[in-house]
Protein backbone atom coordinates (compact mmCIF):
# COMPACT_ATOMS: atom_id res chain seq x y z
CA UNK A 1 0.00 0.00 0.00
CA UNK A 2 1.57 3.36 -1.20
CA UNK A 3 0.62 6.78 -0.15
CA UNK A 4 -1.90 8.50 -2.69
CA UNK A 5 -2.21 12.16 -3.74
CA UNK A 6 -3.79 14.13 -1.00
CA UNK A 7 -3.06 11.96 1.75
CA UNK A 8 0.26 12.76 4.37
CA UNK A 9 3.31 10.90 3.35
CA UNK A 10 3.99 8.82 6.28
CA UNK A 11 7.13 10.10 7.80
CA UNK A 12 10.26 8.14 7.71
CA UNK A 13 14.12 8.76 8.82
CA UNK A 14 16.86 7.64 6.46
CA UNK A 15 20.60 7.10 5.98
CA UNK A 16 21.71 9.58 3.65
CA UNK A 17 25.13 10.94 1.85
CA UNK A 18 26.96 13.23 4.20
CA UNK A 19 27.39 10.82 7.32
CA UNK A 20 23.67 13.04 7.58
CA UNK A 21 20.06 11.34 8.17
CA UNK A 22 16.54 12.55 6.42
CA UNK A 23 13.80 12.68 8.37
CA UNK A 24 11.12 13.88 6.55
CA UNK A 25 8.62 15.62 9.70
CA UNK A 26 12.18 17.68 10.07
CA UNK A 27 11.87 19.04 6.30
CA UNK A 28 8.16 20.39 6.83
CA UNK A 29 7.61 24.11 5.70
CA UNK A 30 9.58 23.08 2.73
CA UNK A 31 8.72 21.35 -0.70
CA UNK A 32 10.19 17.85 -1.03
CA UNK A 33 10.80 15.94 -4.39
CA UNK A 34 11.87 12.64 -3.90
CA UNK A 35 13.02 10.68 -6.68
CA UNK A 36 14.08 7.20 -7.12
CA UNK A 37 16.17 5.81 -9.13
CA UNK A 38 17.38 2.23 -10.13
CA UNK A 39 21.14 2.56 -9.62
CA UNK A 40 24.45 4.97 -9.36
CA UNK A 41 26.60 5.70 -11.77
CA UNK A 42 24.64 4.02 -14.38
CA UNK A 43 23.82 6.32 -17.43
CA UNK A 44 20.09 6.95 -17.13
CA UNK A 45 20.46 7.33 -13.36
CA UNK A 46 23.68 9.99 -14.11
CA UNK A 47 21.65 11.85 -16.49
CA UNK A 48 18.71 12.48 -14.10
CA UNK A 49 20.64 13.23 -11.16
CA UNK A 50 22.79 15.89 -13.66
CA UNK A 51 19.42 17.22 -14.40
CA UNK A 52 17.58 18.01 -11.38
CA UNK A 53 21.62 19.38 -9.49
CA UNK A 54 21.50 22.05 -13.11
CA UNK A 55 18.12 23.02 -11.53
CA UNK A 56 18.57 22.99 -8.16
CA UNK A 57 18.77 26.99 -7.93
CA UNK A 58 15.45 26.66 -9.18
CA UNK A 59 13.61 24.23 -6.88
CA UNK A 60 15.46 26.58 -3.71
CA UNK A 61 13.78 29.56 -5.24
CA UNK A 62 10.54 27.10 -5.42
CA UNK A 63 11.19 26.45 -1.78
CA UNK A 64 11.51 22.56 -2.55
CA UNK A 65 14.45 19.88 -1.43
CA UNK A 66 15.62 17.78 -3.85
CA UNK A 67 16.36 13.41 -2.44
CA UNK A 68 17.66 10.69 -4.59
CA UNK A 69 16.73 7.34 -3.57
CA UNK A 70 18.16 4.30 -4.49
CA UNK A 71 18.78 0.84 -3.03
CA UNK A 72 22.84 1.30 -3.32
CA UNK A 73 25.01 1.24 -0.21
CA UNK A 74 26.40 4.67 1.47
CA UNK A 75 29.38 4.54 -0.02
CA UNK A 76 28.17 4.01 -4.22
CA UNK A 77 25.94 7.07 -3.09
CA UNK A 78 28.63 8.89 -1.77
CA UNK A 79 31.27 8.20 -4.68
CA UNK A 80 28.07 8.82 -7.10
CA UNK A 81 27.07 12.51 -5.61
CA UNK A 82 30.85 13.03 -5.47
CA UNK A 83 31.92 12.03 -9.47
CA UNK A 84 28.96 14.00 -10.73
CA UNK A 85 29.16 17.11 -8.38
CA UNK A 86 25.32 16.51 -7.07
CA UNK A 87 24.32 19.16 -5.32
CA UNK A 88 21.51 17.42 -3.38
CA UNK A 89 21.60 14.22 -0.92
CA UNK A 90 21.50 10.45 -1.92
CA UNK A 91 19.75 8.09 0.19
CA UNK A 92 20.65 4.75 0.44
CA UNK A 93 17.43 2.62 1.37
CA UNK A 94 19.18 -0.91 1.45
CA UNK A 95 16.13 -2.33 3.28
CA UNK A 96 14.05 -0.96 0.61
CA UNK A 97 11.97 1.06 3.80
CA UNK A 98 11.48 4.11 1.83
CA UNK A 99 11.41 2.43 -1.45
CA UNK A 100 8.39 0.36 -0.02
CA UNK A 101 6.04 3.70 1.34
CA UNK A 102 6.24 4.96 -2.11
CA UNK A 103 5.97 1.13 -3.55
CA UNK A 104 8.40 1.35 -6.02
CA UNK A 105 9.69 -2.01 -6.40
CA UNK A 106 8.39 -3.74 -9.22
CA UNK A 107 9.04 -6.99 -11.43
CA UNK A 108 11.25 -6.10 -14.16
CA UNK A 109 12.68 -7.94 -16.77
CA UNK A 110 16.17 -7.35 -18.33
CA UNK A 111 17.63 -9.86 -21.18
CA UNK A 112 14.98 -12.18 -20.41
CA UNK A 113 15.21 -12.63 -16.98
CA UNK A 114 12.84 -11.04 -13.82
CA UNK A 115 13.95 -9.82 -10.77
CA UNK A 116 12.61 -7.01 -8.51
CA UNK A 117 13.98 -3.25 -9.09
CA UNK A 118 12.95 0.19 -8.14
CA UNK A 119 10.86 1.51 -10.73
CA UNK A 120 11.82 5.09 -12.01
CA UNK A 121 9.58 7.52 -10.24
CA UNK A 122 9.10 10.67 -8.90
CA UNK A 123 7.35 12.13 -6.09
CA UNK A 124 6.77 15.64 -4.82
CA UNK A 125 5.39 16.12 -1.60
CA UNK A 126 3.86 20.15 -0.20
CA UNK A 127 4.68 21.84 2.61
CA UNK A 128 2.31 20.87 4.96
CA UNK A 129 3.76 16.66 4.01
CA UNK A 130 0.85 15.53 2.07
CA UNK A 131 1.56 14.04 -1.56
CA UNK A 132 1.15 16.54 -4.42
CA UNK A 133 1.86 14.60 -7.54
CA UNK A 134 3.57 11.27 -8.74
CA UNK A 135 5.53 10.11 -11.31
CA UNK A 136 6.11 6.63 -12.30
CA UNK A 137 7.45 4.71 -15.08
CA UNK A 138 9.80 7.79 -15.70
CA UNK A 139 11.37 8.66 -18.95
CA UNK A 140 14.31 10.99 -18.19
CA UNK A 141 14.39 13.31 -20.67
CA UNK A 142 12.63 16.36 -19.71
CA UNK A 143 11.78 14.85 -16.37
CA UNK A 144 13.30 17.54 -13.85
CA UNK A 145 11.95 20.68 -15.74
CA UNK A 146 8.30 18.78 -15.76
CA UNK A 147 9.03 18.38 -11.89
CA UNK A 148 10.66 22.03 -11.43
CA UNK A 149 7.28 23.80 -13.16
CA UNK A 150 5.22 21.38 -10.90
CA UNK A 151 6.85 22.43 -7.67
CA UNK A 152 7.08 25.71 -8.69
CA UNK A 153 3.06 25.77 -9.27
CA UNK A 154 2.81 24.09 -6.00
CA UNK A 155 4.88 27.07 -4.22
CA UNK A 156 2.60 29.13 -6.47
CA UNK A 157 -0.59 27.90 -4.64
CA UNK A 158 -1.33 26.96 -8.53
CA UNK A 159 -1.05 23.52 -9.10
CA UNK A 160 -2.75 22.11 -12.21
CA UNK A 161 -2.68 18.11 -12.09
CA UNK A 162 -2.78 16.47 -15.05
Amino acid sequence: MSVSIGQTVPDFTAHATGDASVTLSELEGRQVVVYFYPKASTPGCTTEGGDFRDRKADFDAANTVILGVSRDGIRAQENFKAKQAFNFDLISDKDESVCRLFDVIKLKKLYGKEHLGIERSTFLIDSEGRLAREWRGVKVKGHAQEVLEAAQALDGGSLATD
